[in-house]
């Protein structure tokens, strides 16, 4: 059975706190494993939420803040120490190739994985393969910053009322999956469209064009959220979202499960982050991001 989870590893802004690690997510994706943005403590923390190395095919980095990638050297270390049978790719702006660099080679270490380096450098399509396709669009940060969008590729439902009026059952139904007809029934006269499951992940930055790209449609929407509403002003300075503007977004973009983190640690009670949410008319699923934490995509 194929399994689509987003498990939180870390959800602190700019410094770890007593209950908050550094920011580190894993999506799985049927067979694979996308690492987002792998913050100092990352290695440690898949530990306790039972993230192997093995488990990583892609690792995508949004920008080169420390709390974003400063635990790229002890994952790429460990994907190495644990030989990891198949190849990784690391996405990551372009712009930062000199850091991505001091963090791949920090200490002496054997390299025994093939690592393939993709950096980002503008809009697009950075890889398709049969389950999904990764797209990055770019954010509005300090530092140059993409966010990334994985979309699954548009399918057909079967329909039982339908495959019942053509006395198609049986091993007859994957047949006609397979093939697309079986003898004058076509696939489209026993199924519907079904549309392919979208998810985005969206760190540090303002409101801005790529935000609202990423998330348009999504099942499941990760953003962050390092403020609150009363403090926009510091949000806008340096480069964030607060937990109305997140929401908004996802309300425009017909998001149904919106998931807040990157918490800024001057709020203790992050029960205001989902009050805020709603108050700004988001009326989805909604998950306020703890460390550890595991989050089912909605299903199609």
């Amino acid at each position: 059975m194929s399994v689509r989870e987003f498990v939180v590893l870390g959800t602190a802004s700019q410094v770890p706190t007593r209950h908050r690690n550094h920011n580190g997510y894993l999506l799985r994706w049927d067979g694979e494993g996308i690492l987002f943005d792998p913050g100092e403590g990352t290695q440690r923390q898949m530990l306790r939420a039972g993230v192997a190395a093995h488990d990583i095919n892609r690792i995508c980095v949004t920008h080169f803040h420390g709390d974003h990638s400063l635990g790229l050297a002890g994952v790429i270390q460990r994907i190495n120490l644990d030989q990891v049978p198949h190849p990784v790719t690391a996405h990551y702006p372009a712009s930062g190739q000199r850091f991505f660099d001091r963090l791949r080679y920090a200490t002496a270490y054997r390299e025994t994985v093939a690592l393939a380096e993709e950096p980002v450098v503008e809009d697009g399509v950075l890889a398709v393969g049969p389950t999904y396709t990764l797209e990055a669009r770019r954010l509005s940060h300090p530092v140059e910053s993409f966010g990334y969008r994985v979309t699954e590729p548009d399918g057909r439902r079967m329909v039982p009322e339908l495959l019942a009026r053509h006395g198609i059952k049986g091993p007859d139904v994957g047949r006609i999956q397979r093939e697309g007809a079986l003898g004058a029934v076509t696939l489209e006269e026993v199924s519907e469209h079904r549309a392919g499951q979208r998810f985005a992940f969206v760190m540090d930055t303002r409101l801005c064009d790529g935000v609202a790209a990423l998330a348009e449609g999504c099942d499941m929407l990760v953003i962050e959220s390092t403020f609150l509403d009363e403090d926009e002003r510091l949000a806008v300075d340096h480069g964030h979202l607060t937990a109305g503007q997140a929401a908004r977004v996802a309300r425009d973009g017909g998001v149904r499960h919106l998931v807040l983190t990157h918490f800024s640690q001057r709020y203790g009670d992050p029960s205001e982050f989902e009050r805020q949410a709603r108050r700004a008319g988001f009326e989805g699923d909604l998950t306020i991001a703890a460390d550890l934490g595991r989050v089912a995509l909605p299903k199609r």
